[in-house]
């Protein structure tokens, strides 16, 4: 049996060779190749037929050349790269298509396909013109060799991927970090500008050239600040400053200022590309005006004018990136403006603190010299014999005070002199142990009589400590002073020890104690900690500063450990030897006039603390009786000896004291200090006022702060007058005298208008007590059942039935209330706060749904809801207003509630469809006792809903509108501002 030959497989045709390959295929298929230098489809190598559809396949980019002409064939992810080369690329010759760029390129391809190996290129630089320009572009590619049907090489594959976005992206980034990291370094905003422009020069690529103008404070001028990428003669071409009110033909600043966005500039001016460096790559013929932000809401800070590149596209990432610039040298520029302004401030504060210092020094020289005058003759005439006891007594309260200020003088002369570095120390070998022992025991007597325990565990030193021993008196002194001003209970000890290469004197207190907030701050000068409880409230707050400025002199430390309500400890630790002080102050004579005046005025201080008040005279004086409330005890005496001819005087020492008098006695007036330790006067005057018992109390404050601010502070805050220290005898008895004159005629008003009105007042509150209260147990136990989830339907009307009775008689009760205070004159308190109207309009709408389960109440809301009104009187109104539109509609008829938000009001409107309201009731619609005779309720109403509605709007500020038809129903619209008068008012009182 003979075999048959095979038969021969005909030609493939375009359609199966071109097959798929997306659009790329289909454009293959189109094309007459005969008219090619390839030929027709058919007589195509079985090599070229089958690269051919391993490319169009591919859904990666893949490009290749065949044969000596290299004709180039592609697929559908290569067609993006070719840009506008496609379509007339395809079936072209490699090197007339590439060739911008065949010089770099065409020597690999041509390697390949002459026998070399593949090749691969990653990132190259290739400027290709693909969309009108020579494009900056890089790419990652293989050259890879195509096998002909005889085993030579017939063509090159090229796999290829764009990384232009990559490299740009990498670039840019770069840039923005170094002009992040450069301009935020700057102290200044010239500095900023200087660093963030220098940063720039290293992408010349993206930013060809940057020119940055900055405006002024006022918004009127921009000036140049800085410029790269121009040549140096070039900079002359710029103008200096740009007034920003005319327009100028080189940029579009009004555009830019108005809008705050960026504007292209499509053509730059000869005169600024003829400024332009030779060392850019390609000269820029386009620029972009860039608004550099400042203050938010505010014109820009400047603007930055930056060269487009020649070799680039004018994408949205190529703009996003220079917005980013822009933003980056704003918030550059703010930070370096915010660092200027704190070196402002810094330097302001430390030339203050200058200039307070050297205050302090030349008053401090200046009032030593009366203070000496005064003070030598006082103690003269108190030593000679036969003063009467009153003059004696009154000579003593100007010894001690003048003592007191004599401490204080000395005190701000050795802080000015600590600060200015003129204290001339002498540091002496001491027994510290005997010296630190006599000044402690001299407290002794002040605490025993205080109740509380001095401890003093001083043990003998092993060797003598260098100290300037007028410095350490001070240091012993205001740490065994300051704890008993804060002490109260329990013991005081003081310890001193041997620690090798220090000593340690340590003063533990079982006092009040320091917050944890407050305990970084203690040294601060003039600092003292808010709300401390301490047996007075006087001081100068640097007394602890100063300790802490003594004890760094002798090259010690101080710190303190403090747990509220348990006590604190202060200790000082002093190195021992005397190698850590300056050898020229060891031993030194002390030019500097002293300052020590020992420990009397610290114990005089001290025992004024403890002074108590003279037992209070029960007498009744005909003035009044008068509550003197201050710290300071030779104050109290003083300003009681001044008043108690005349009014009977009952002194303590501070607000809480105060109040706990008030309780026993109420008295005529108040006469009060401010800064009092515990419960100041400012304190004691808000709890009387808060209390109606003593709110009508007439109340002078007293205090050292002079000035009208502080006296509009004083009255602001409700007292009845303000007096500043130091006042006349004179002044202070007018002052008394006329507060309660003005008391008693105003008590007298009330008492007339209370005995017109008592009987009426007095049956209303009978009424009202007696009513509401067995409602209040209705409604909550009718509210208690219906949450019951096993009642019946008729269980459950019946219940809400109850609920919605009760309701009605407590709205007509507090209706009651309310016609008689607007009847008698007083008016309806109005008490304003933020609410959101939408919220209450939601909540009326509810409870009166429930009251109400047969009836339908739609709600209607929309706008802003925000407004400042009497929420309680605002949920009356809508209460009424739909009670009202509920009783005189069918029953069948909704009520329709809108609650409207418009620009500067709020809107209530209720709408009912009953029957309209007679033209003759509608003058006197908002009367009292006023009923219409078209109710559709069984129910009766007293007549005083509306009246009540028009009080409560109209103390808002508000009007209201009534619209009344026939077949059209009636609608009650009330207009609210949403800031009333009563919460403007509300707004300006003191908190």
């Amino acid at each position: 049996m003979s075999q048959r030959p095979p038969e021969s497989k005909a030609p493939a045709t375009a359609g199966e060779v071109f097959a798929g390959g997306g659009e790329m295929g289909a454009l293959m298929r189109s094309i007459d190749w005969s008219r090619t230098v390839l030929g027709p489809v058919e007589t195509w190598s079985p090599a070229l037929r089958t690269i051919v559809g391993v490319v169009l396949g591919s859904r990666f980019p893949m490009l290749m050349w065949w044969g000596e002409h290299m004709v180039q064939l592609y697929n559908d992810g290569y067609r993006t790269i070719l840009g506008d080369k496609h379509p007339a690329s395809l079936g072209g010759s490699g090197p007339d298509v590439w060739k911008e760029i065949w010089s770099t390129v065409g020597p690999m391809a041509e390697g390949v396909l002459r026998g070399g190996p593949a090749t691969w290129s990653e990132h190259l630089l290739l400027f290709v013109s693909r969309k009108g320009f020579f494009e900056e572009s890089y790419f990652t590619f293989s050259y890879s060799p195509i096998p002909d049907d005889a085993g030579g090489r017939g063509g090159v594959l090229v796999t290829v991927q764009e990384t232009t976005s990559q490299i740009l992206g990498e670039r840019r980034l770069y840039t923005l970090q170094q002009v992040a990291a450069d301009s935020f370094q700057a102290r200044s905003v010239d500095e900023a500008a200087r660093l963030a422009m220098r940063a720039l020069d290293d992408n010349p690529h993206d930013v060809p050239f940057a020119i940055l103008y900055l405006c002024d404070a006022e918004g009127q001028r921009a000036s140049l600040v800085s410029a790269r990428g121009l040549r140096q003669e070039g900079l002359s071409r710029l103008p200096p400053v740009l007034e920003l009110s005319t327009s100028h033909g080189d940029w579009p600043l009004h555009e830019v200022l108005s809008t705050h966005r960026p504007v292209l500039v499509p053509s730059l001016s000869p005169r600024l590309r003829s400024a332009l460096s030779n060392e850019v790559p390609t000269a820029p013929t386009r620029a972009l005006v860039l608004p550099v932000e400042g203050e938010m809401g505010g014109p820009p800070a400047g603007f930055l004018v930056v060269g487009l590149s020649a070799r680039l596209e004018f994408d949205d990432k190529y703009q996003a990136f220079l917005q980013l610039v822009a933003g980056h040298l704003s918030t550059a520029f703010s930070h370096a403006r915010a660092y200027e302004e704190q070196k402002q401030r810094v330097e302001a504060l430390a030339e203050l603190d200058r200039a307070k210092t050297a205050f302090f020094s030349n008053v401090s020289h200046e009032l030593r010299t009366p203070l000496t005058l005064m003070l030598g003759p006082l103690e003269e005439l108190l030593d000679s014999g036969g003063l009467p006891d009153e003059a004696r007594e009154s000579l003593a309260l100007v010894h001690r005070n003048g003592v007191r200020l004599f401490k204080l003088v000395n005190t701000l002369l050795d802080f000015s002199r600590l600060e200015a570095g003129r204290i001339q120390s002498s540091f002496q070998p001491t027994d510290l142990s005997v010296l630190t022992t006599g000044l402690v025991s001299a407290f002794d007597s002040a605490m025993t009589k205080a109740g509380l325990r001095l401890v003093v565990e001083c043990e003998p030193l092993p060797e003598p400590i260098w100290v300037d021993r007028e410095m350490w008196e001070k240091v012993v002194l205001n740490l065994v002073s300051n704890a008993f001003k804060f002490t109260f209970e329990g013991s005081i000890t003081v310890c001193l020890r041997w620690r090798g290469d220090h000593v340690e004197l340590s003063v533990r207190d079982t006092g009040t104690g320091i917050p944890p907030e407050e305990q970084p701050r203690i040294f601060e000068r003039f600092h003292q900690v808010r709300g401390a409880r301490g047996r007075s409230h006087e001081g100068s707050g640097i007394g602890l500063s100063l300790v802490q400025e003594i004890v760094k002199l002798h090259g010690g430390t101080l710190r303190v450990d403090s747990t509220p309500g348990q006590g604190s400890t202060f200790t000082v630790c002093l190195p021992t030897g005397s190698a850590h002080l300056p050898r020229e102050r060891l031993e030194a004579p002390r030019t500097q006039a002293s300052t020590g005046l020992g420990a009397a005025p610290f114990l005089d201080e001290a025992s004024s603390w403890l002074a108590s008040p003279p037992p209070l005279s029960r007498d009744l004086v005909p003035g009044g009786h008068i509550l003197l409330v201050d710290d300071n005890a030779d104050m109290r005496d003083y300003v009681r000896r001044l008043l108690e001819t005349r009014f009977s005087v009952e002194p303590v020492p501070d607000g809480l004291a105060a109040l706990s008098a008030v309780q026993a006695r109420l008295p005529d007036l108040v006469l009060s200090d401010v800064m009092m330790p515990g419960l100041d006067g400012l304190g004691l005057l808000r709890e009387l006022r808060a209390n109606p018992r003593t709110a009508a109390i007439p109340i002078i404050l007293l205090s050292a702060r002079a000035g009208e601010e502080a006296t509009v502070d004083g009255l602001r805050s409700g007292a009845d007058d303000y007096l500043v220290k130091p006042f006349s005898a004179r002044e202070l008895l007018a002052r008394v005298e006329g507060c309660l004159r003005l008391a008693r005629e105003r008590a007298e008003r009330e008492r007339l208008a209370l005995d017109r009105a008592e009987f009426e007042q007095h049956l209303i509150g009978i009424v009202s007590h007696d009513l509401r209260n067995p409602l209040s147990a209705i409604t909550l136990s009718a509210t208690t059942l219906l949450r019951e989830p096993g009642l019946g339907e008729r269980q459950r009307r019946s219940l809400g039935r109850i609920y919605a009775s009760a309701e009605r008689a407590n709205r007509m009760i507090r209706d009651l209330l309310d016609f008689t205070k607007a009847r008698l004159g007083g008016g309806l308190p109005i008490q304003c706060a933020p609410l959101d109207f939408h919220v209450l309009g939601r909540q009326v709408v509810e409870e009166l749904q429930v009251s109400n389960p047969e009836r339908i109440i739609q709600l209607e809301q929309r706008g802003e809801g925000r407004a400042v009104w009497d929420g309680d009187r605002m949920a009356q109104v809508l209460t009424n207003l739909i009670g009202n539109a509920l009783h005189y509609s069918p029953r069948g008829s909704p009520v329709r509630v809108k609650v409207h938000g418009e620009e500067d009001e709020g809107v209530l409107e209720v709408h009912n469809e009953g029957a309209p309201i007679a033209p003759q009731l509608l003058p006197r619609l908002f009367q009292p006792m006023q009923r219409g005779a078209t109710g559709y309720s069984a129910t009766r109403s007293v007549g005083l809903g509306l009246y009540i509605v028009d009080h409560i709007v109209r103390a808002h500020g508000g009007r209201i509108e009534v619209d009344s038809r026939e077949g059209e129903g009636t609608t009650f619209r009330v207009r609210l501002p949403r800031m009333p008068p009563a919460a403007e008012a509300l707004a300006g009182a003191p908190a």
